[in-house]
């Protein structure tokens, strides 16, 4: 494994891979995150489940940070290696007519996402981890117990307007990152065949439609709180 991602081509297919593990966790997260639009009750009893379920928590839950970790980690170093061996600049070889600029800017927009990522634990896994395994409380009720407090919880965290106003910017940033990513990743692998065209249309409606939602679920929860 060591000498796979010692090698240009094995960083590049490990970067896809995990690529392909988050896109696959976002949906699933935009999933779950919809229905506290639609159906605030299922939202509560899904992300109860969730939350409780031991194969979720502590086999799929570790397999999911090191994921995050692993794929910034690979993405800084796949730019630091590609700079270091550049000997002509983007000035010199014309970088704006062979490349597109989220190409040459993934490393920013990958910065801004991961910043964007630790303040959304810090709002959302680290008080949800405090709650149950340092308070003891999994049972996941509001303090009255009339019902789970999930949903409760998440549209207190959409009053402040500032709060609202970043995470709408991480999913444009997170919306630019996949439109250049998701083709990305699949000409790592090697997936440039008679599906080619297909894949880049899947590929614009998924980094256009999935951050469109989160924005959606945002602007939905702000509103819900203006009286």
């Amino acid at each position: 494994m060591s000498s796979f991602l010692k090698s240009s081509i094995g960083r590049k297919i490990a970067m896809a891979l995990s690529a392909f593990f988050l896109m696959v966790f976002i949906l699933q997260h935009f999933a779950i995150n919809i229905l506290s639009v639609f159906n605030p009750e299922l939202f509560n009893e899904i992300s109860h489940f969730m939350g409780n379920n031991p194969l979720v928590q502590f086999v799929l839950q570790p397999v999911l940070i090191f994921g995050v970790v692993f794929h910034f980690a690979m993405g800084f170093i796949l730019e630091y290696k590609n700079r270091v061996s550049r000997t002509v600049t983007y000035a010199v070889n014309k970088g704006n007519a062979n490349s597109t600029w989220m190409s040459r800017n993934m490393i920013y927009s990958g910065g801004f996402i991961l910043i964007f990522l630790v303040i959304h634990f810090i709002d959302f896994w680290i008080p949800e981890m405090n709650t149950k395994y340092i308070v003891g409380d999994s049972s996941g009720l509001l303090a009255d117990g009339s019902d789970y407090r999930y949903y409760e919880e998440l549209q207190e965290k959409f009053i402040p307007l500032w709060r609202v106003v970043l995470y709408c910017i991480g999913f444009v940033f997170l919306s630019l990152h996949l439109l250049h990513g998701f083709n990305s990743a699949f000409q790592s692998v090697g997936a440039n065949n008679k599906y080619t065209k297909s894949l880049k249309s899947f590929g614009k409606a998924y980094a256009t439609l999935v951050p469109l939602g989160f924005i959606v679920i945002a602007l939905f929860h702000f509103f819900n709180n203006v009286h």
